[in-house]
């Protein structure tokens, strides 16, 4: 298969790289792995194969006598054939599953390869469940299948789908924040005590740890994104009225106090105040930065696209560590949500949206970086070949955001090369 390249303008006045071939990615099934432990009410239902239930427990690590909030209804050949009504199935599904978790009060009905193949009608199934099981049990759908979506696109297909539940604010509700995107709940936790010392106690986390939580949203709330993956969220928040606050994403000192500086911004707070707040943690931040530079300062890398994340933390290695970025792939390249990162990463790098996974390969193998940072199934190839590999789901599933979290983002970039490095002595 041939792709198309061709070289695009951006504001950041970088050259891109358009790609569009075969892609090495996970399905955006995976999300489910940090919304479920975030949504604590909430269970993920997929309605797929035994392929897709394999992947779920493989990438949670999941054992067997466990119980999390999610499960998969298989699929079976007579579904895929027709030869069975699959919404008798699913409505059956779901009545033993409520039945059993009677703490469940957001049910997502999650949509795979298997049934979009189908065309299960999983929104219409939403809305009759809803029906048959509200208003206690809150039932809504979103896709997950790897036809459509690179991994962290399903945590987008997620919380798109949630926006409209989200009530409206009151008649003469006050300017609020609203942080968007999943974080663990040690780093919210962080985030929350500095809004606080600056000033700003009305904020609140999307997606909420519990249903009744869920943030009122209209024309006074302005929001930040956690995430560089949310466009569609971002795009169904400016419909609902909520004003966007362009900023560099938290990784690292710069783009967490960059982060912070911008919402205070929005409520009129200046930046000395900002600086003043931060400068035990900024300070720590920093001296822990320095010890990894030593590692990293000099160091070649390459990113393979892949989590969406790839562009935010480029900026974060280049600018605060010194690594030289080789090049930069993203599966899509949202110029209004990246603008302050593209304007400061290095001239002369090259970005690249999409892939073509051969052609990239043969620019990674050409290149020989000392790191190479993938997917799960281009890593174990390019280790045999004499390359070092970071999974980039691991930047996912990990604590990054935030300044007591800037030293252990660094440390996932130092320790494959650590290792590399006692393997040859």
């Amino acid at each position: 298969m041939s792709a198309a390249v061709e070289n695009v303008a951006r504001p950041s006045a970088l050259p891109v790289l358009r790609e569009r071939g075969q892609r090495e990615v996970f399905c955006g099934l995976t999300g489910i792995v940090w919304l479920h432990r975030k949504m604590q009410d909430a269970f993920f239902l997929i309605v797929g194969s035994r392929t897709c239930a394999h992947l779920m427990q493989s990438a949670a690590g999941v054992m067997i006598f466990a119980e999390p909030r999610f499960a998969t209804a298989i699929m079976e050949e007579r579904d895929l054939a027709g030869l069975a009504d699959a919404n008798e199935e699913l409505d059956r599904v779901v009545e033993r599953l409520l039945a059993r978790r009677p703490d469940i009060r957001q049910l997502f009905l999650v949509g795979s390869c298997p049934s979009e193949v189908i065309k299960l009608d999983l929104s219409r199934a939403a809305e009759r469940l809803a029906q048959i099981h509200g208003p206690s049990v809150q039932v809504l759908s979103y896709s997950g299948s790897g036809i459509e979506t690179t991994f962290t696109q399903g945590e987008d297909a997620c919380l798109t789908a949630l926006v409209p539940t989200l009530p409206a604010e009151a008649k003469g509700a006050e300017h609020n924040l609203l942080v968007v995107g999943t974080l663990p709940d040690v780093v919210e936790d962080q985030f929350r005590r500095t809004f606080a010392a600056l000033g700003l106690p009305k904020v609140a986390f999307f997606p909420p740890r519990r249903a009744h939580e869920r943030p009122a949203v209209g024309p006074h709330t302005s929001y930040l994104l956690a995430q560089p993956f949310l466009g569609a969220t971002a795009a169904a928040l400016d419909a609902r009225g909520a004003r966007h606050l362009p900023a560099l994403f938290p990784f690292g000192v710069e783009g967490t106090t960059a982060w912070l500086t911008a919402a205070a911004a929005a409520f009129g707070i200046p930046e000395t105040r900002v600086l003043s707040v931060t400068e035990s943690a900024r300070n720590r931040a920093q001296q822990a930065l320095e010890r990894q530079r030593a590692h990293l300062a000099g160091r070649r890398i390459f990113f393979f696209p892949d989590s969406q994340l790839e562009i935010p933390l480029a900026r974060f290695l280049s600018r605060e560590l010194g690594m030289e970025l080789v090049e930069v792939g993203t599966p899509y390249l949202h110029q209004q949500h990246l603008a302050a990162e593209l304007a400061r990463l290095p001239a002369g790098v090259q970005l690249s949206e999409g892939q073509d996974v051969e052609r990239q390969l043969d620019r990674c193998r050409a290149a020989r970086p000392d790191l190479v940072v993938c997917g799960l199934g281009l890593a174990n190839p390019l280790e045999t070949e004499g390359l070092t590999t970071k999974w980039s789901i691991e930047l996912v599933f990990s604590p990054i955001h935030g300044y007591e979290q800037a030293s252990d983002l660094a440390e996932l970039f130092h320790r494959p090369l650590g290792r590399q490095q006692r393997l040859r002595v």
